[in-house]
């Protein structure tokens, strides 16, 4: 009843592979806004998906103006930060976020 499986032919490498090339990109001028953006995304994200989260969150938010706001934040949508007081900050304005 066991059936004898063909063999694996074993191919001969020839050469050297190459695809495990090192490539680093540097930009002349990285931007505020390209550094920042996915950072400062990453930590709302991070606030608001935390397991102590329930409505709301103190937060210290550092904008580009140069700024610091101590604000309890309840939501966001896609362009805002809305706090208890029912303000608009924009994520775009902002450069550092950190729970209190």
């Amino acid at each position: 009843m066991k059936k004898k499986l063909p063999g694996v032919f074993p191919g001969n490498v020839s050469s050297e592979a190459g695809n495990n090339i090192k490539m680093t990109y540097i930009s002349a001028e990285p931007t505020l806004e390209s550094v920042s953006t996915e950072n400062v995304s990453q930590k709302i994200n991070k606030i608001f998906n935390a397991s102590n989260y329930i409505y709301k969150a103190d937060v210290k938010i550092k904008l580009k103006d140069g700024s610091t706001l101590n604000k309890r934040v309840i939501g966001k949508n896609k362009l805002y930060l809305i706090t208890m007081e029912n303000e608009l900050i924009p994520i775009t304005d902002i450069i550092d976020i950190e729970r209190n």
